[in-house]
């Protein structure tokens, strides 16, 4: 699959800031805002950032995805992004007229719930995006982080280190870059928005999930055939985990090292990407090189 690369930003071109998904509070843009316009962009934020909604979603269905169209369709949006995840991206996704965004591609950028965006647009139109922080990311100012995203969207080659892990399995890989959230990869099994994923290097992170949960997603993807032809394998944070009271008798290590030890490409365990303060900007559909040895890891832009 030929892959388009959106241009990478210059000094005045213009952000947009919406929240696709779940509520976000305005004070929690205040920061990326003031970052943003730092490095020389315009910023536009929706009105679905800090929305008087009374439930869960910044807004309705159809307002949230009135919003993310029109920041689609505007040519002088040069990137957009999410203010936050959370649920409700799936939703409208169905609904999003991609007709104009590929025409004249543009930055998506977020995680967790904007998986699903990420791999619509790579199975669907082959548009490269970005798994990166979001907007609420930067509410405690600029880190190494949040820079990272700043670099990506400079369109700078970067590589990125991972210490060693014992569960670590060594190797090289080359490959288009995919994955995100684990809960969602699942969720999407079997719809037009799945990720194709053969040759390439799949990453996955999650939070808040009971370890079988893990366990049976993890088989939902080897099922559906998205571990088998894998050039590579990065694993991120799953932070917050839970057990239930008759415990299920494996970490995190073993879970995923007994799904996968029948395949013989590189697993590099503790990837600085996740839903904590480590989750570094990576570029969706571009390749990657990937190094797994006894000093660690190290995953490169080709």
């Amino acid at each position: 699959m030929k892959i388009t690369i959106p241009p990478y930003l210059q000094p005045g071109d213009t952000i947009a800031i919406t929240c696709p998904a779940g509520y976000m509070p305005y004070e929690n843009v205040d920061q990326c805002i003031q970052i943003l316009q730092e490095q020389g962009y315009r910023v536009i934020v929706g009105k679905t950032v800090g929305s008087d909604s009374q439930n869960y979603f910044s807004a309705s269905d159809d307002d949230r995805l009135d919003e993310l169209q029109a920041f689609l369709d505007a040519k002088e949006v040069k990137a957009i992004l999410c203010g936050r995840g959370g649920y409700g991206t799936g939703r409208i996704i169905d609904r999003i007229n991609f007709k104009q965004f590929a025409k004249h591609s543009k930055w998506i950028i977020g995680f967790s719930d904007i998986t699903v965006l990420h791999a619509h647009l790579y199975s669907n139109f082959g548009i490269a995006s970005l798994h990166a922080p979001m907007a609420a990311a930067f509410k405690d100012g600029n880190n190494e982080y949040t820079t990272s995203l700043l670099t990506a969207l400079r369109g700078e080659n970067v590589s990125y280190y991972a210490p060693a892990v014992d569960a670590n399995l060594p190797g090289h890989a080359k490959g288009k870059l995919v994955g995100g959230n684990l809960s969602l990869l699942a969720h999407l099994c079997g719809t037009v928005s799945a990720f194709k994923t053969k040759n390439c290097i799949l990453f996955l992170e999650d939070i808040g999930e009971q370890l079988y949960h893990i366990d049976r997603m993890l088989y939902q993807l080897k099922r559906n055939g998205m571990l088998k032809n894998l050039a590579g394998l990065l694993v991120g944070g799953f932070s917050e985990l839970k057990d239930t009271e008759r415990p299920f008798g494996k970490t995190i290590y073993e879970i995923i090292t007994d799904i996968t030890q029948e395949y013989d490409y590189p697993v590099c365990f503790q990837f600085p990407v996740s839903h904590e303060k480590e989750n570094l900007a990576l570029k969706i559909g571009v390749k990657y090189k990937l190094v797994v040895d006894e000093s660690g890891a190290l995953l490169s832009e080709c």
